[in-house]
């Protein structure tokens, strides 16, 4: 049965969809921007600053629904600059230090909110 996933300590959707839904022990993350919760504000700064706010989003819905970096399984970064790729993938890399998940990464013309990046993700548990 699918269970739509919603944490108050994480941005509010900006837009029809949910934070997380997990259907058989699969979790599937909405994409994150980064938002700050507390203010419901674009980050601003740099990649690095922008790419830990998306972290701290997307940990906090992964704790909701009982998850960690751990199940990680798949990823996928949507970067606004392609250029901004190892300043980002530094910052991903604390994150995931061991059994890194499969990851796909884009540079896409725009995001929501003009945010430098977004990153969804797929986590289950084994």
């Amino acid at each position: 049965m699918k269970k739509l996933i919603q944490s108050s300590n994480a941005p509010k959707a900006v837009g029809p969809y949910s934070q997380a839904v997990e259907i058989n022990g699969t979790l599937y993350v909405s994409g994150q921007i980064p938002i700050d919760p507390a203010t419901g504000q674009l980050v601003q700064g740099s990649i690095a600053e922008q790419t830990e706010q998306v972290f701290r989003n997307i940990a906090t819905i992964l704790t909701e629904a009982g998850y960690t970096f751990a199940d990680v399984m798949k990823t996928t970064v949507l970067l606004k600059d392609m250029g901004d790729f190892a300043a980002m993938n530094e910052v991903y890399g604390r994150h995931y230090p061991a059994q890194q998940p499969a990851r796909s990464a884009f540079q896409v013309a725009k995001l929501p909110l003009d945010a430098m990046v977004e990153i969804e993700t797929i986590a289950m548990k084994s």
